[in-house]
């Protein structure tokens, strides 16, 4: 098989991966491509919930062609037994000739092992093909493993001259259907979408995904320090239908909290930082709840919180061609700075017209 075989086979591999994103929590989205002899003969990805893995998905597509193949695998088999057995094995059992894995597990449970059991087996092993891209798309996994917490991404949409809101708090809508459109797309990519309380009481929003025919919905979590979010209200409402995960802090009524467990709410309690809920014991929290992934969508008090504590990973702006003027709300909360040197920066990665609005994204800058 020449490198441009591989690397194409590789890259299905990747966009088979993402199609488990928002469904695979705890575990990492990957896809797996069999090639025997040119010719693809089994295809998968990690299923919802995590299980089965996307190496069990193409070797039960492939049966009997799996003998003698190639695998292209954009992480690396597991080695561990957990609720399914370790997918080296399988490998090793279907016979397969060649496994080229886009990059290496950091999880302590495989670190390597994986590679190593194909070897011991005979089995041919290639590492480094597409890393980079893999890196990115797995890094909500790699986060959680290594600093527990996950991958965050906050969208910001705002006018032109970056406000959310009128000086009365009219939003709807700033941006137009196509941005709102696009912004579920991306909700259904992650494993929860978060607000602040703030958010939750002025909007009511419901944070799920619609008019896209998914099957899972992301959970929704509510940053509430307090917990005075509505009672009454779509989050409320809906608990039962939809997780919903409420971060509180320890100083939280607990009558508010037993009413919001019997409402079917997930209470992850959280640390205090002044006045607000500290961001990362916010994050520590979600990634013990198993979540990778998550989206952001404000207010402008939690995205203050989530940039001043370095924990923002990719910034997704949609911005319409509209002013509002300085007595409008910000997109971003006060960050106290004094110098354009202490303000992170971020790396352009792309920008496209949505409908009559314009999509930027950004991603981490190196710090």
């Amino acid at each position: 098989m020449t490198a441009t075989h591989d690397t194409r086979f590789m890259q299905l591999a990747l966009s088979l991966g993402r199609r488990g994103q928002g469904n695979a929590a705890p575990n990492p989205a990957v896809g797996c491509v069999i090639v025997n002899k040119g010719r693809i003969v089994g295809r998968g990805w990690t299923q919802p919930g995590g299980r089965p893995h996307a190496e069990t998905e193409a070797l039960a597509q492939a049966g009997a062609a799996a003998q003698g193949a190639d695998v292209y695998v954009t992480l690396e088999p597991c080695a561990h037994h957990g609720q399914t057995p370790p997918c080296a094995e399988a490998l090793i059992a279907a016979r397969v000739a060649r496994v080229i894995v886009a990059i290496e597990d950091r999880d302590p449970r495989v670190n390597g092992a994986g590679l190593r059991m194909l070897r011991a087996a005979g089995i041919a092993v290639e590492t480094g093909l597409c890393t980079d891209i893999a890196a990115a798309d797995l890094a909500g996994f790699f986060l959680k493993t290594e600093q527990e917490r996950p991958f965050v991404t906050l969208k910001l949409a705002n006018s032109f001259d970056g406000r959310i809101a009128t000086g009365t708090g009219e939003s709807k809508w700033i941006t137009g259907p196509h941005a709102r459109r696009a912004v579920h797309a991306m909700r259904a990519r992650h494993d929860a979408v978060m607000v602040g309380g703030g958010t939750a009481r002025q909007d009511d929003p419901s944070l799920t995904v619609r008019d896209l025919g998914i099957s899972r919905q992301p959970a929704r979590v509510i940053v509430s320090r307090r917990l005075d979010v509505p009672l009454m209200g779509t989050l409320a409402r809906t608990a039962q239908d939809v997780p919903v995960l409420m971060c509180h802090g320890p100083d939280a009524d607990p009558t508010l909290q037993d009413v919001w467990r019997d409402l079917g709410a997930h209470l992850l309690l959280c640390a205090n930082s002044g006045n607000q809920l500290d961001p990362r014991s916010v994050l520590h929290a979600l990634a013990e709840f198993g979540m990778t992934r998550v989206f952001c969508e404000g207010g402008s008090a939690l995205a203050a919180s989530m940039i001043e504590a370095d924990l923002v990973d990719r910034l997704v702006g949609f911005t319409a061609g509209l002013t509002i003027g300085a007595e409008g709300l910000p997109n971003v909360g006060a960050l106290g700075l004094g110098k354009l040197a202490d303000a992170a920066r971020f790396d352009l990665l792309s920008v496209r017209p949505v409908g009559g609005d314009i999509c930027h994204e950004w991603a981490r800058a190196s710090r």
